[in-house]
């Protein structure tokens, strides 16, 4: 089955399947194999510095070392914030009805953007429709699969087409003096020594 994203606004929904933009979708890519002298194609792998242990690709994927050389799996493992408590896991809304939220251009331009969608719209309200073609953005919830980062999407149209532009929001954190520097008005200084032209 499909994967699809499913929205609704003010009762009205919509249904689009969705395949990733990138950049080799968009300009080709090229990649370069690595032969043995038989021919045959290699594979990377790394060696750990004392040589014990060559780690293919996809094998640090599956667990961590602790530093006593304990194996610990991946489904062992729990992500914690920095106050050190777990982190909410956010399920998968890919085919779940999620709701839209109008959104104005400053906040969509504080997304910082990893992933870009080609929509293809499989159920369409005339009104949802209708709003993305006048210029309207829309933002909702989006998780390709159970993770700890629930991201923010952007559906928004255009001459070219539907889009889902999928990002986090960046926080920025202002900086302020500790203390404010007091100024000088020399213009009330009467000890200002100015140049008499008239004594020379």
């Amino acid at each position: 089955m499909a994967k699809t994203i499913n929205v609704s606004f003010n009762g009205e929904k919509a249904v689009f399947g969705f395949r990733p933009i990138d950049r080799s979708a968009l300009y080709g890519r090229r990649r370069r194999v690595a032969f043995d002298t038989e021919g045959n194609e290699c594979s990377r792998a790394s060696l750990l510095s004392d040589g014990s242990l060559l780690l293919q690709s996809g094998m640090t994927a599956q667990g961590y070392f602790l530093k006593d050389g304990t194996w610990v799996p991946q489904s062992d493992l729990t992500a914690i914030s920095t106050d050190g408590k777990p982190l909410e896991i956010h399920s998968s809304t890919v085919g779940i009805e999620v709701e839209l939220r109008e959104v104005n251009p400053e906040e969509a331009l504080s997304i910082s953007f990893s992933n870009t969608y080609l929509l293809e719209a499989e159920e369409f309200s005339p009104k949802i429709k209708e709003l993305l073609d006048s210029g309207k953005i829309f933002a909702f919830p989006f998780n390709v699969k159970d993770d700890y980062n629930l991201e923010t999407g952007l559906l928004i149209g255009n001459e070219s087409g539907y889009f889902a532009l999928i990002g986090n929001k960046v926080e920025y954190e202002t900086c302020t003096l500790e203390t404010v520097a007091s100024v000088v008005d020399e213009s009330s200084d009467s000890s200002s020594d100015d140049l008499d032209f008239e004594m020379f």
